[in-house]
């Protein structure tokens, strides 16, 4: 059984939605706006000044963290003073609180256009700090009437901060998953929170405009979770730590989550088993630990300035007056956790198992990995190879036969043959990684997989060249044009082609032949256009006498390829193509051994007869292959 409260609240989510803040305070019906900001935010607090235009009829820069009282006392007054019956808050927690405090004083209308991953945006809960105490109070009044998440305002946020905001909005997901008013819906916002904000943390690496994007819709739906549910141990001690220590919020958050999460695992399995496998990992709490390391965030709250004679007053403070927690704080238990918390300790895996031990130890050895990219996947790969070996039993006789395999695949390498690649093929890895590479730019041709017979620096030949160099076969005349995204010519594009015989064979394969065929390398002309004569390509098998033949025939797979001719589009200023265009109405259009075959792709190379573009002269059928390409510019 559960309950569950769907808080209204309006959002307004993607880059560039900033200019939209008149917009949506017309929208509330209200005229005159006091804009929130703070010191360190007067940029884009001149920008929502800017984009108020006349509505804008007073400015406050003092919010501060935790919410003092006296800073709201200020900020009322000005308020009052301003006529406001509304206010534009931008920026974090800080100016988002005050908003909220605000609000449930003079019954104002919040705006709120978050810089940071703070997530309290979207709560109706409001702290404040009096005497050095900070306490919470949830009301529907509290709940700010409409968000502005302008991915551009959280870009501008520096990297380290960007964590700390990252791993605050993760808490919230985390504690919603054990919250005793956890219902299906929260669970499910939850644990997509954790998925996209731990991608972008480790995407934050290259901080890119993506990294920041799933960032930020994590960070609105754990907020979402916050406002929703009840919170626990976590939040109970970072408002202790905060309120009482002034500790700084987000770090505070990201040195305190993995050790609660610790604390909480064996009362909560089921919670962190289903945040483990969200975060790709066997354990929890050494996940989340493992993953502010890697993204370079603060892990001990020595660090952060509290005082190690601070330890017990905190551990008292937190456990003062009762409230609902998987395990029941205790002061003992309390004051063990911030000790660690304080040392900046890795958690010891709890409730787990020799094996999830073993596999955090391996994690562990590459956190001082110098390249954050290598390390993260490093730190990701190895608890998916072990979960595959642990989830499936694997005995020592199936891991030998698996090392075997790998050793005569490598045995079986060598400049012509590639093996591995072709094991890739047949996984459809090598579809997936080219998906991932080039489905960027859906106005493009669709790219396909390199294969593992093509041969760099192929021989140069000219316009209307015949690259099968008189191998038997049914003629094919190709007439193609390279085109940029506007279906502008593209001239002088370096295009590499190859294909196999009618055999099936590519040169490669082929020891006995004199010199490469059927394939080259030919530039286009002025009008982007490329013509070359070829035979049609057939079906093939891939080479089965390997390894991964073996592998096919064991699982009763035949190894057959579609026909198909293979390109490789280079020009200045464009990216890259790599593709494959393949013959309507040829065999295993629908069961290609490498899964390569996609829809836009199947072209028709049509059967002429009679007189040829050229003139070349030939008895009987000959076909025709016309398409254009579209390629990207950089």
């Amino acid at each position: 059984m559960f309950t569950y409260t769907a808080r209204p609240a309006h959002i307004v989510f993607g880059p560039g939605t900033l200019e939209q803040v008149r917009e949506e305070v017309e929208r509330l019906g209200r005229s005159r706006v006091l804009v929130l900001a703070s010191p360190d935010l007067a940029e884009p607090g001149d920008r929502v000044e800017k984009a108020l235009g006349p509505l804008a009829v007073g400015r406050f820069d003092g919010a501060a963290m935790h919410t003092p009282v006296e800073v709201t006392e200020q900020a009322v007054a000005l308020l009052r003073e301003a006529g406001a019956d509304c206010v534009v808050a931008v920026g974090g927690g800080s100016t988002t609180g005050l908003a909220k405090a605000l609000a449930v004083r003079t019954g104002v209308d919040q705006v709120i256009l978050p810089t940071t991953y703070a997530g309290s945006e979207v709560t109706p809960v409001l702290g404040e700090t009096v005497d050095g105490v900070k306490t919470t109070r949830s009301s529907p009044d509290i709940l700010p009437e409409t968000v502005i998440y302008d991915v551009e305002l959280s870009r501008e946020l520096p990297v380290p901060i960007a964590v700390t905001s990252g791993v605050n909005a993760l808490a919230h997901a985390v504690e919603a998953l054990y919250s005793p008013d956890a219902n299906p819906v929260i669970d499910g916002m939850a644990l997509d929170a954790i998925r996209r904000l731990a991608r972008g943390l480790r995407g934050l690496a290259e901080d890119t405009l993506e990294a920041r994007t799933e960032l930020l819709q994590g960070a609105w739906l754990a907020g979402t979770c916050l406002g929703a549910v009840g919170m626990g141990l976590h939040h109970k001690l970072c408002h202790t730590l905060g309120g009482s220590f002034g500790l700084p919020h987000a770090p505070m958050h990201t040195v305190v989550l993995p050790h609660v999460m610790a604390y909480n695992a064996a009362a909560a399995p089921d919670a962190m088993r289903r945040i483990a496998d969200a975060l790709g990992a066997t354990d929890a709490p050494t996940a989340v630990y493992d993953l502010v390391v890697a993204a370079g965030g603060p892990t001990s709250l020595r660090e952060l300035g509290l005082a190690e004679s601070d330890l017990d007053r905190a551990a008292g403070l937190a456990t003062a007056a009762p409230y609902p927690n998987p395990a029941e704080p205790t002061r003992d238990g309390i004051a063990r956790l911030l000790r660690r918390a304080w040392a900046g300790e890795r958690p010891a895996p709890t409730g787990v198992s020799v094996l999830d031990r073993l596999t955090a130890q391996v994690v562990s050895t590459f956190a001082g990995t110098p390249d954050p990219r290598l390390r993260a996947l490093l730190q990701d790969l190895v608890p998916r190879l072990h979960a595959f070996a642990i989830d499936n039993d694997l005995t020592q006789d199936e891991w030998q036969h698996g090392i075997d395999f790998l050793t005569r695949t490598g045995q079986i390498c060598d400049t012509t043959r590639q093996e591995f690649v072709l094991l890739s093929d047949t996984l459809g890895l090598s579809s997936v990684v080219d998906v991932l590479t080039n489905s960027r730019t859906p106005d493009t041709t669709p790219s396909a997989v390199l294969g593992p017979f093509y041969v760099d620096g192929p021989p140069e030949v000219e316009q209307g060249a015949d690259i099968a160099a008189g191998m038997p076969g049914t003629p094919l005349w190709v007439d193609v044009r390279i085109t940029d995204t506007d279906d502008k010519p593209v001239a002088a594009a370096i295009v590499d082609v190859w294909q196999s015989n009618e055999d099936g064979f590519y040169d490669v394969q082929l020891p006995d032949l004199d010199g490469p065929v059927l394939r080259g390398r030919l530039r286009t002309d002025r009008d982007g256009r490329l013509r070359f004569w070829s035979i049609l390509p057939s079906e093939y098998p891939i080479p089965s006498d390997g390894p991964v033949g073996a592998m096919l025939a064991a699982t009763e797979r035949h190894p057959y390829r579609a026909p198909h001719l293979h390109f490789m589009i280079a020009a200045e200023g464009h990216q890259h193509l790599i593709t494959q265009l393949f013959v309507a109405g040829g065999k295993y259009l629908d069961s290609d051994a490498v899964f390569g075959v996609k829809d836009e792709l199947i072209v028709n190379f049509a059967p002429r007869t009679g007189p040829t573009p050229d003139g070349r002269a030939i008895d009987g059928e000959w076909r025709r292959l016309d398409f254009t390409f579209q390629i990207a510019r950089r």
